[in-house]
């Protein structure tokens, strides 16, 4: 077996990712920025409570940021499909 050994500085980067929330009743806003240094994504989404169920804010919290995430990580998962197909283009020329 061989060992791979590298002689270039580990690169480390820091990313935020902010999320404020709304609660306006049975509304849950939420409102996902996440900064790379390089880049700026942000989402928008929201969480409405079921008439029928029993009010528990942090519920609608959890639901709204879950969904504001997930919008955040397909956004990047695009991002990175361009960025990895704009690479392989310019490589190739």
């Amino acid at each position: 077996m061989t060992r791979h050994t590298s002689t270039e500085k580990p690169r480390t980067k820091q990313w935020t990712v902010r999320l404020d929330l709304f609660e306006e009743g049975d509304l849950t806003k939420v409102h996902a920025v996440l900064d790379t240094g390089d880049a700026t994504l942000q989402s928008r989404t929201s969480a409405q409570r079921n008439p029928h169920d029993v009010p528990v804010p942090e519920i609608g919290d959890e639901y709204a940021a879950g969904r504001a995430l997930i919008d955040l990580g397909n956004q990047l998962l695009r991002a990175g499909s361009t960025d990895a197909a704009t690479s392989d283009l310019a490589a190739s020329e």
